[in-house]
């Protein structure tokens, strides 16, 4: 009777809408709470009881989005005083696709662009494995599609700027922490 009572409330709360919170505290032990967790927590996580959108940091990114994302990251090739480059990044921006930027300024760009995709032409758009040299709007969309990222409008947009030379990349996922414990892998 208690459980039944017990998942009875856990959907109200879910289908309500209830922020949840995952969290580990100092003696690794993960918690899943309705409300704040403590300032001493770790690996805070907040989910949207509505639809199991997660989010770090306070920002909701839908999960068509996360999966788009780990499947076909984004990338985009650019220089300075480039027109057609400011139109790819304010078509990225304005989808709400997260991407990574190259501003290729420098031999070592110039030569990571050429190895990526067999020339120094900018804009350069890859999408997972599929690379679009220039810009134009409709096939943008078309390889963003392919890839599974959300229709315009369905996540928020973003305001990501072109980077200063020697400026880390916006986007680039940052390197997983070494796992530990008995099935850890070993490296």
């Amino acid at each position: 009777m208690r459980v039944t009572i017990g998942a009875v409330l856990l959907a109200a709360s879910l289908s309500a809408g209830a922020q949840m919170y995952r969290w580990t505290d100092s003696s690794g032990k993960t918690h899943y709470t309705d409300t704040l967790p403590p300032a001493s927590a770790r690996n805070v996580e907040q989910r949207d009881g509505r639809d199991g959108n997660t989010s770090v940091g306070g920002g909701v990114e839908p999960h068509a989005l996360q999966a788009a994302r780990k499947k076909a990251p984004v990338k985009l090739y650019s220089t300075g005083a480039c027109e057609a480059c400011d139109s790819a990044r304010e078509l990225l921006n304005a989808r709400g696709v997260p991407f990574s930027e190259v501003n290729v300024e420098d031999e070592a760009s110039i030569t990571e662009l050429k190895k990526t995709v067999g020339s120094a032409s900018v804009p350069t758009l890859v999408v997972g494995s599929k690379v679009q040299k220039g810009y134009e709007e409709g096939l943008y969309h078309r390889a963003l599609d392919a890839a599974g990222y959300p229709k315009a409008g369905s996540a928020p947009p973003r305001n990501q700027t072109q980077p200063k030379p020697g400026e880390p990349l916006e986007d680039e996922p940052e390197e997983a922490p070494a796992a530990r414990g008995p099935y850890a892998p070993r490296r």
